[in-house]
């Protein structure tokens, strides 16, 4: 079984991921999720003001979510814009992409705060860049919940 058994499945697999590594290869992972982050779609490319900042990451980034339906079942969207030059920050939110997009607003609420201490990233992380990855979800739960009418 899982050393992260406890974690909420869409991290799980993710946190396997680097828990198998050693800290030069884990942060070689956390490279290699900041180079799959999505494009923002035009309708956030052309219009950044409709993105909400992040001021707990050191690095500038911007997310959006957006959700299908009402309440715990509609289903989250997750829209972030960070710079090339910023790959931690970068890979944190492409792990948050990852993991919670097109999952249902319940299970992106239910993540426990805790999921980004979890990835086995301290150790080669700083805890204050590791901060803004739990301010990222803190802003992507206050979204949708908004946004789903919770």
């Amino acid at each position: 079984m899982s050393e992260n058994a406890a974690l909420p499945e869409s991290f799980a697999e993710i946190a396997d991921d680097f828990h198998a590594l050693g800290g030069k290869d884990r942060l070689q992972l956390l490279l290699e999720f900041s180079n799959g982050l999505p494009p923002l779609p035009d309708r956030y490319a052309e219009h950044p003001e409709l993105l909400e900042p992040v001021p707990e990451c050191q690095s500038p980034i911007f997310l959006a979510t957006e959700v299908d339906g009402t309440g715990r079942e509609a289903t989250a969207h997750l829209f972030f814009s960070a710079p090339p030059e910023a790959p931690t920050t970068r890979g944190f939110a492409s792990i948050l992409a990852e993991a919670l997009d097109g999952r249902s607003v319940g299970d992106v609420l239910d993540t426990p705060d805790a999921v980004t201490g979890q990835l086995g990233l301290a150790e080669v992380v700083s805890p204050l860049r590791l901060n803004g990855m739990s301010g990222m979800l803190a802003r992507i739960k206050r979204q949708l919940h908004e946004k789903a009418g919770l």
